[in-house]
């Protein structure tokens, strides 16, 4: 069973319990905060001895002085027959008030000790706490593994708010969890009787009766040398019987002190077991540290937190869980088709290929990638495999790679399609890796290895062209993802350009929809988002959306769009024949890879054609005016500077601190973006020495340019692309 089904079942089968226990937890936490607020605990270095004295005069038949976990005093006595408990206010000796032990936190430690069960219910928390434990160490397996490692683990976190709300939670209180899990098993090993606190004898001690007074307390020696901050209880001998003797605990042992000379009788050290008993007490309850209590109540009551999110995430994975349909027995299929998928979207694509080859008359079976496999029947082989963390197998597929390693290669071609996302250092290497093994084992291939940035329709789309004309036969891939709840946005303004190529091309400003009382814009599709994030749209005709990266953000009132005309383009057709006051349904897609975090650092913006839109959105909403430098790439100043005057007046403004332009179709225009970073490749050099953050949009023969020529001037530095993106210092949008 792997690390992720163990975390899933244990969270959902002991969940409940566990957060029982949490919750109790943080309900007792606050017990330590509320006793270190109601009595003042002794002056530093007062005796034992000066605090007796004080006692007896103030409360003459005291026959205990108690020492709470907070520091405050509580003295024991008798008022006739009715026992009293009083807080002492130890720097005078005055009696501040009646003591009471809460009982509500004695129902919820019960509850939390022993579930209101008895000693059943103690072996139960027990039970929870060792699965807390488990949990906690499953915990940390996968998010190294969903962060890639250790020197990942702070990296932004992406994915579902359900899976962004564990994980961040997780980083933050994980290690106190798995401490409170390891306490609680300490404490319980005792209290169920596994471990043995105290010595198993005390010593035998008696005070030799001399006929003289008992000699005052406040004259003993060991008391004299004895600080209050070390004492846990002092016990008065007995009154009616002279042979009793005053007992003195402290967190190093206990004492027996003669009544008639002061001296010490006898004294047994604390055992190891109870030393670690006290210490367990400690971590576990925040007892005589109400700081940490403090952390352990939030830490207690975060297991709430986890457990609604770990259901939300397990709903979910379990609504994308793999439905195939029109699987063909293994033995009858021409066609196999092999799926390795973290979140379970992988599968979605499958089943439209799976589809497209049964339309075409093929017999398909499709499984997942561990049961790979050739048959006599088969005549094609498809690996279609998603890359988790750091370029790791998704968790179902973790001995795949290995397995395929081992099998003899026939003829049968295996074609791998790769799922990912470029702001990744490891994009696909999944998917890579596989191919590499399948070619470096000899199986033939019928297309090279293609690689899909975040799930794109219209990316696995072309793919399909280049495989129908592969096999020879018609095929078309129409993926149709699950498309979330839309809003209506209505065109206010445009911007239209021609470009060189005589391609429109046109800036769309789109307004909000009209909102009804208390209808939050975020649920009809349009939660708060950021210039980088995407922007999904529908067209008529087609239950395909398509994606447009944002030039604005929340705050700027309006959501655009660069578009250009695509040949063939439903989309593009679509909106570029839009007229003011013409509607769309859209919904928002975050980019969070993509996104540019306020920070003070240098920023460098690097775009070619709509490219710059995002970058435009950037700059846009840079109010504290951090150094953001724009290299802008482009055919024709006067056909597709994009954004052109915009920029101009936000290099007026500050927003924007330097622009370097290149345009490739008019003379002296400074031929590529590329050209105009290597004519800058010192100042370039200089801002990636600062720690700038390097930012690049438009297509991806564009990107790859980029990146070369950026591996070339950084090569004094010792810097790569690859080293900025493994500092989340380099991200890409490309199309």
């Amino acid at each position: 069973m792997s690390w992720k089904a163990i975390h899933r079942w244990l969270g959902l089968t002991v969940g409940t319990l566990a957060v029982v226990l949490g919750v109790t937890g943080a309900i007792l936490a606050i017990d330590p905060v509320q006793q270190a607020w109601q009595a003042p605990a002794a002056p530093d270095g007062l005796p034992v001895a000066t605090l007796v004295e004080r006692v007896v005069r103030s409360v003459p038949d005291a026959e205990e002085i108690r020492r709470l976990p907070s520091g405050a005093i509580v003295v024991f006595s008798f008022a006739g027959d009715q026992p009293q408990a009083s807080y002492m206010d130890p720097a005078d000796g005055r009696v501040l008030g009646a003591w009471h032990a809460s009982a509500l936190p004695r129902w919820v430690k019960n509850l939390h000790r022993s579930l209101l069960l008895g000693d059943a219910g103690r072996w139960g928390a027990a039970g929870v706490a060792l699965t807390m434990g488990l949990l906690c160490v499953s915990a940390l397996v996968l998010l190294l593994r969903r962060m890639g490692g250790w020197r990942r683990l702070a990296a932004r976190v992406r994915g579902s708010l359900a899976q962004r709300i564990h994980v961040v939670a997780g980083r933050v209180v994980l290690a106190v969890l798995c401490l409170t899990s390891l306490t609680a098993l300490t404490m319980s090993a005792s209290t169920l009787g596994l471990v043995a606190l105290d010595p198993r004898i005390e010593p035998e001690v008696l005070s030799v009766a001399t006929g003289k007074p008992d000699l005052p307390g406040a004259q003993f020696a060991p008391l004299q040398s004895l600080a209050v901050q070390d004492l846990r209880k002092l016990t008065f001998p007995g009154s009616t019987d002279p042979e009793d003797t005053w007992k003195v605990a402290t967190a190093q042992g206990q004492g027996w002190i003669d009544r008639y000379s002061g001296q010490m009788l006898a004294w047994q050290d604390a055992t190891l077991a109870q030393r670690v008993y006290d210490l367990a007490v400690v971590l576990h309850t925040g007892e005589a540290a109400w700081p940490w209590a403090v952390v352990l109540g939030l830490a207690g009551a975060s297991v709430l937190l986890f457990w609604l999110s770990g259901v939300v995430i397990w709903w979910q994975a379990r609504r994308q869980a793999p439905r195939i349909t029109g699987n063909s027995p293994l033995a009858q299929a021409d066609a196999l088709i092999f799926v390795a998928s973290e979140g379970g979207s992988t599968w979605g694509f499958a089943q439209t290929l799976q589809d497209a080859l049964i339309q075409g008359g093929h017999r398909v079976h499709t499984s997942a990638l561990e049961n790979f496999q050739t048959t006599a029947a088969a005549r094609q082989v498809f690996v279609l495999a998603a890359t988790y963390g750091e370029g790791q197998a998704p968790a179902h597929a973790n001995n795949a790679l290995e397995r395929i390693a081992k099998l003899n290669a026939s003829a049968v071609p295996v074609t791998v399609l790769g799922f990912g996302d470029r702001q990744f250092p490891a994009f696909c290497a999944y998917a890579k890796a596989l191919d590499q093994t399948l070619r470096a084992q000899g199986w033939p291939e019928l297309l090279p290895l293609e690689c899909i940035h975040q799930q794109s329709g219209q990316q696995f789309a072309r793919w399909g062209v280049a495989l129908a004309q592969a096999l020879g036969e018609p095929l078309v891939l129409e993926h149709v993802p699950r498309v979330p709840p839309t809003a209506t946005l209505t065109l206010m303004a445009r911007q239209d350009y021609c470009s060189a190529t005589g391609q429109a091309t046109a800036i769309l400003r789109f307004a909000w929809p009209a909102q009804g009382p208390g209808e939050p814009l975020r649920g009809r599709g349009l939660a708060r988002f950021a210039a980088g994030d995407l922007v999904g749209i529908v067209p008529p005709g087609s239950a395909v959306p398509r994606y447009y990266s944002l030039a604005s953000g929340w705050e700027d009132g309006f959501l655009e769009i660069c578009v250009r005309q695509m040949p063939g383009g439903l989309c593009s057709t679509h909106l570029l024949g839009l007229q003011k006051g013409d509607s769309i349904a859209a919904f928002i897609r975050p980019n969070p890879g993509f996104a540019l975090s306020r920070t003070r650092r240098p920023v460098l913006l690097i775009g070619a054609g709509t490219g710059v839109a995002p970058l435009a959105g950037f700059i846009r909403r840079n109010d504290r005016h951090s150094p953001m430098h724009l290299y802008f790439g482009g055919r024709d100043p006067a056909r597709d500077f994009y954004f052109g005057p915009d920029i101009q007046r936000w290099l007026g403004e500050g927003r924007l601190a330097t622009l370097q332009t290149a345009f490739s179709r008019v003379p002296d225009g400074g031929g590529y973006v590329q050209d105009a970073l290597r004519r800058d490749a010192e100042r370039v050099r200089g801002l990636v020495a600062q720690g700038a953050i390097v930012r690049v949009c438009g297509s991806r023969a564009m990107a790859q340019g980029v990146a070369e020529t950026l591996d070339e001037v950084l090569a004094p530095l010792q810097s790569s692309v690859s080293t900025l993106k493994a500092k989340e210092r380099y991200a890409e949008d490309v199309f």
